[in-house]
């Protein structure tokens, strides 16, 4: 996806590009040969679309490898004196560090720190501590690490792809940026980005992730599920899910049908519709279920009183919303489609763009933030980066 910053420091997106990710399984990288010609093909298109050659870029990370933990740090304030001890940058700077300095494995690296909350002297739920007086400083942050190994091999066929990436943030976090509202956030929400090959769960509460966790099912194993049972291809099971899937049974007429098409030379087969959610339904109550499982720690010591907000390109099957309803016991379930941002507004306000357009979104507010007068053409495509650290301790 590529945007462009109009005259009047507006964001427009100007180009879409896609390719199927067949060298990926599971959100890491497999085979870089087919990643990067997929890659190519993608920013081809979108450079095709908008009319601007790219060469840098910023990245979503994905996969199973992500892992994220609480964690805890305090210090001494310094302050000006003895008989000041306003709490200042340093003294925040200080606590972060020391609550990131936890034991991760060697092949592994920290790809955020989220400050969640400070403390000032037994004081909770305090956002701000600048320029507060006190003598003891807690935070809280929320601390997400990755496989190093598959973070460069993204990297390197990204590279590869003849572009320079400035920055890589969480695939879930840029997620939440376009479809999940500030209210949202605050209250406690459940965001689950269905994707091919794997579902991201993230739950946000007073503007900051509780958890963050990837479960190694997606959209393939449903289309793998259609391709077993109905001894199709894969290629023909994918289609037939886009086309014709429901993962919710009451929403299918009993007269529906669907078409199988024969396979070395067998005619076409005329099959009940139902007959197809029958497989598809109980592969999405299963991921429901895994997240629902995953996100029961949190909801031990918070009350989340948000909304279940689900996107991501399995958020397209029919009666999404009434399944998950269902597992997580609750009404407050919608689909997370990205706001209107201008431009291409059909190309990209779709569940499966929410990842993509909530990195443009971040790359755009860091460029506003740190160049305000910037209105150039390309000015999305050459991206202040480095400081998507400074955005996410602000933000959240």
């Amino acid at each position: 996806m590529i945007g462009e910053i109009s005259e009047n420091g507006v964001l427009q997106i100007t180009g879409v590009g896609t390719s199927p990710s067949n060298g990926l399984r599971k959100g890491v990288v497999v085979n870089i040969e087919n990643t990067v010609r997929a890659i190519s093909q993608a920013v081809e298109a979108a450079e095709m679309m908008s009319g601007i050659e790219v060469s840098r870029c910023m990245i979503g990370i994905g996969g199973t490898h992500i892992d994220g933990i609480n964690s805890r740090g305090v210090v001494a304030v310094t302050g000006k004196g003895r008989d000041n001890r306003e709490i200042g940058q340093d003294d925040i700077n200080r606590v972060i560090d020391a609550a990131k300095a936890v034991v991760i494995p060697m092949d592994r690296q920290v790809l955020h720190v989220i400050p969640q909350s400070y403390i000032v002297d037994e004081q909770r739920g305090v956002k701000d501590p600048r320029n507060m007086i006190g003598v003891r400083l807690e935070s809280e942050v929320h601390i997400i690490t990755g496989s190093v190994t598959s973070v460069q091999n993204m990297v390197k066929c990204v590279n590869r792809s003849a572009l320079t990436v400035d920055e890589y943030m969480l695939h879930s976090l840029a997620a939440v940026k376009s479809v999940m509202t500030e209210e949202e956030r605050d209250l406690g929400s459940i965001l689950i980005d269905l994707g091919g090959g794997t579902t991201d769960v993230i739950v946000m509460a007073d503007g900051a992730p509780l958890l963050t966790a990837v479960l190694p099912v997606g959209g393939i194993q449903v289309t793998n599920d259609i391709s077993i049972v109905k001894g199709i291809s894969v290629e023909t099971a994918e289609r037939i899910k886009l086309d014709t899937g429901c993962c919710w049974l009451p929403l299918i007429e009993e007269n529906e049908e669907v078409i199988l098409p024969g396979v070395g030379g067998r005619p076409p087969v005329v099959i009940p519709r139902t007959e197809i959610s029958e497989i598809i339904q109980p592969r999405m109550a299963e991921i429901f279920s895994m997240a629902n499982e995953r996100i029961q720690s949190v909801r031990k010591t918070r009350q989340l009183s948000g909304n279940v907000v689900i996107t991501g390109g399995g958020a397209l099957l029919p009666g999404v919303v009434e399944l998950a309803s269902e597992v997580f016991n609750t009404q407050a379930v919608r689909i997370g489609i990205p706001g209107n941002f201008g431009g291409l507004t059909g190309e990209y306000r779709s569940p499966d763009y929410a990842t993509v357009l909530g990195l443009v979104l971040s790359a755009w507010e860091h460029r506003s933030a740190a160049v305000p007068e910037s209105g150039s053409a390309d000015s999305l495509s050459r991206p202040v980066i480095g400081r998507i650290r400074g955005w996410l301790k602000e933000f959240f």
